[in-house]
């Protein structure tokens, strides 16, 4: 099955639930994006027989982000309510959630590979949270990064609107491996463990993991998403950051 924005089959005797962003070459996470992805997994998570997801992407990048139209004060509300549910969504899938990354993976793209379980990058993979450049913050990622690298490194990308290299990725730990083709190698990791075990047994691991950390996450996404909306977009910065960025202009800055 395909639709404009994300392409769904299954592989692996119907094991493996493939889902590949298919709007190249920025593949954005806009509100169809979004809605594609949370059907196409909410469809799959009651099968049994299903040992993992695999969300790869057409085109030399993941996903240059999320829409910055949609970003605006009239929009924002709906698009991180939408987004977020995803977010959580595959925080608390029931079985593995594996992303394979090359090219840009960027703002809300990489806000979708961090809610994963495993990610395999390129070595030449950028990855990173631009939102600070724009005037704004990452919701999710705030509440994501931490759980996945060090605190200190965290607030650096979230800080900085800096990337990073796929090797970086795996050294700070966003990233389980590194390879020329993530996508094999994520294929790979499948058929040499969940293939082989019980998907109910699966399940039970995978919970057991993720116990206090999916808590967490629910907390943090609803107390930032209140900030973002009821603190952030209040701010003159924050408007004008998303304006400047649409209008294709040096952003001015009046620090209120």
């Amino acid at each position: 099955m395909a639709d404009s924005a994300l392409k769904v089959w299954r592989d692996r005797d119907g094991k493996l639930l493939r889902l590949r962003l298919s709007r190249p070459k920025a593949n954005i996470v806009d509100a169809e994006m979004i809605a594609a992805l949370t059907k196409a997994l909410a469809e799959a998570s009651s099968d049994i027989h299903v040992k993992a997801v695999l969300i790869d992407h057409e085109g030399p990048h993941f996903s240059f982000g999320a829409s910055v139209p949609e970003h605006m004060p009239d929009q924002c509300a709906a698009m991180l309510k939408g987004l977020h549910a995803l977010i959580i969504a595959m925080v608390e899938y029931p079985v593995p959630i594996l992303v394979s990354v090359r090219g840009q993976c960027l703002g809300g793209g990489l806000e979708v590979a961090l809610a994963g379980h495993m990610m395999f990058v390129a070595p030449d993979a950028k990855l990173g949270q631009p939102e600070i450049i724009l005037g704004v913050f990452a919701p999710a990622a705030s509440c994501l990064l931490p759980e996945r690298m060090p605190r200190v490194a965290a607030e650096d990308l979230l800080y900085s609107g800096r990337s990073i290299t796929g090797e970086d990725a795996l050294r700070l730990g966003i990233a389980n491996a590194v390879a020329d083709e993530p996508e094999a190698a994520a294929l790979a990791w499948f058929d040499a463990g969940p293939a082989k075990h019980s998907a109910s047994s699966l399940r039970f691991a995978v919970k057991a993991a993720r116990l206090g950390m999916n808590e967490r996450v629910k907390a943090k996404i609803a107390a930032v998403e209140e900030l973002y909306l009821n603190g952030l977009m209040a701010t003159f910065d924050a408007v004008e950051g998303l304006n400047a960025f649409v209008e294709k202009r040096a952003a001015l800055w009046e620090d209120r």
